[in-house]
């Protein structure tokens, strides 16, 4: 964990434009050295944060009136800070009849927000309150509906089922972060008492960490990979020297409880969609035979989307991964128990997070836990099925190198996708790829489930397409999502097009590229109009409309509607493309149902 000194240091450093999000941070008590921390964070993950501070005493107003400078600075996410200290006060002042509805008035104010039309397309990030026990009512406290630490569970409660019913309320969870490092480090009552800042220096950092995860996750920069050794690692002991019966797993007493509490945990991110892999020197056969044969092994193969064993270094292990995988290596994170190997894979895979591990592996969990290195801001059905998905990438893979040429090995795969719009099923699904598509994506344009949503309740203006797409192996699911934004009765925009790096060099982008064309012409339209932003992760689409037909533009002369929801925009190249010239291109993927 960074110091608060580090994130000072980094705060002080000029943030440039264009901007990767905006923030506004809104607090009932003294904010600034928690806006220093936050600013800081972002620097040192480079990430460009416009930061708004409301001033102190005035969020509130801030927060409710129109008009107010905070929502003049139109940030895209807005923290809401109000303090436990502040809580407990408006508690004590109220009798005994009020305090029994205490939670359900503070959690109006939430509401409030809620029904606003100007939050709506913006994403609230809520710090939740820290347990208080006055002990006022001591051990029977819980027994009494009016007492504090009863209210301050309600309350907490309340933002919770706010949260899982709206997707654009997220709670920072400063109750969890009080009970993982103690009252007396979170908060310093000293300082607070004369300055009225709530939150130690030493807690910062942990708390900065925790509201940048939020804009960093949306801004596409998250991981959705492990990669794990194996001896020593998921299992105790050498399973070439030790034996499948000699591994060390479960839960009797003793060291191999601490390998089933990470194997449990590594089974719980699989679940939710994190794609685990194996990276091991080892027999494969007997590394593999482990797992379907050792009674206590919690994890299966079932669970492994690439498993790479053999006596090539762990670097090159892992760059064979990213190159199955199509993903890139700076969304991995790998763990080994071996400090040489760690700093191997650290020097020789670019971007990689290579968590420095405690010694004692009973300490993994907790430690790994702390450190939020999956965060995620959305999630759908087809998350739960990812690995299934990228096992069936890992068999294209290897069927491939049967074939003598690329065009006999796509024919075989008997590829078919589907189209359909906006509908209730798939719109986590577009959502997500619209905040974590960053490679194969021309503009990089941000969108919530509402905006989406709003653009399908919106066809005379609009036209989202969703692309499926399915082969001999499986089902790849959602793998590409189009916008189109009408500028006028003869042109069409591009506002969106992103594909999924996992169907690369199988002629998808063909396939949609004739799609978007054949549905402007339908619409009447005679011109579609599209634009490339750089970033640094999206070259491989640099020549993506040149080379399926689309000719620069003079950028002035392009109307580009919705152009501030793009970055960069000073950088961006223009294309026009007149239906009439389009050339249809041939692919191996046919239309399906």
């Amino acid at each position: 964990m960074r110091t608060f000194s580090e994130l000072k240091r980094a705060a002080s450093a000029a943030v440039s434009e264009p901007f990767d999000a905006t923030m506004a941070l809104c607090g009932d008590t003294a904010t600034q050295l928690l806006y220093t921390a936050i600013k800081g964070e972002a620097a040192l993950r480079g990430l460009s944060l416009r930061l708004y501070e409301s001033p102190y005493g005035s969020a509130e107003r801030e927060l409710l009136v129109a008009n107010s400078p905070m929502r003049q600075a139109e940030a895209q996410y807005v923290v809401v800070y109000r303090s436990v200290h502040q809580l407990a006060a408006r508690h004590a002042r109220l009798d005994v009849e009020a305090q029994h509805q205490f939670a359900e008035r503070e959690l109006a104010f939430y509401d409030e927000l809620l029904q606003d039309p100007y939050f709506a397309q913006r994403t609230l990030i809520v710090l939740n309150f820290p347990t208080v026990d006055d002990g006022v009512w001591g051990s029977f406290a819980a027994n009494v509906p009016s007492s504090l630490p009863n209210q301050i569970r309600r309350i907490n409660y309340g933002l919770q089922t706010r949260a899982e019913a709206h997707k654009g309320f997220l709670v920072c969870d400063i109750d969890a972060l009080q009970a993982q490092m103690g009252r007396e480090t979170l908060f310093d009552e000293a300082v607070y008492t004369t300055t009225e800042i709530e939150f130690s220096l030493s807690a910062l950092p942990a708390i900065s960490a925790r509201l940048v995860d939020a804009v960093a996750v949306r801004s596409g920069r998250f991981h959705k990979v492990l990669i794990a050794d194996l001896d020593n690692t998921l299992w105790g002991g050498i399973v070439s020297e030790d034996g499948i019966g000699g591994l060390q797993i479960g839960h009797a007493l003793g060291i191999g409880r601490a390998y089933a509490a990470i194997q449990q945990w590594v089974k719980k991110l699989v679940a939710r969609g994190v794609i685990l892999c194996i990276v091991s020197k080892n027999d494969e056969a007997l590394a593999k035979q482990a797992f379907s044969t050792h009674p206590d092994m919690l994890l299966t193969l079932d669970d492994v989307a690439v498993f790479v064993a053999g006596w090539d270094t762990k670097a090159e292990g892992v760059l064979r991964i990213a190159d199955i995988l199509h993903i890139g290596t700076e969304q991995m994170v790998f763990i080994d128990d071996s400090p040489f190997e760690r700093g191997m894979v650290r020097t020789g895979v670019p971007g990689i997070c290579v968590p420095e591990l405690p010694e004692d592996p009973a300490l993994w969990v907790d430690f790994l836990s702390a450190q939020h290195l999956f965060d995620t801001a959305a999630y759908s059905t087809t998350d739960a099925r990812r690995v299934e998905v990228y096992r069936e990438e890992a068999a294209r893979e290897a069927t491939r190198v049967q074939f003598k040429g690329e065009d006999d090995y796509l024919a075989s795969l008997g590829m078919q996708a589907s189209v359909e719009g906006l509908t209730p099923l798939n719109v986590s699904r577009v959502a997500q790829l619209t905040q974590r598509s960053n490679q194969f994506n021309l503009r990089t344009v941000r969108y919530t489930e509402a905006e989406l949503q709003g653009m399908a309740a919106a066809p005379q203006d609009y036209r989202l397409l969703c692309f499926s797409l399915h082969d001999k192996f499986g089902n790849q699911g959602l793998v590409s999502v189009v916008v189109l934004h009408r500028i006028d009765d003869k042109q069409v925009f591009v506002d969106t097009w992103l594909m999924s790096c996992r169907v690369l060099r199988r002629g998808m982008e063909h396939f949609v590229a004739n799609t978007i064309v054949e549905v402007a012409s339908q619409a009447g339209f005679e011109q579609i109009v599209a634009e490339y932003i750089p970033t640094k992760k999206n070259a491989m689409v640099a020549n993506l409309l040149p080379d399926i037909g689309f000719k620069p533009t003079d950028c002035s002369a392009a109307a580009i509607p919705n152009n501030e929801k793009a970055h960069s925009v000073d950088q961006r190249v223009v294309y026009t493309l007149p239906i009439s010239t389009y050339r249809k291109w041939s692919c191996h993927i046919v239309k399906g149902d």
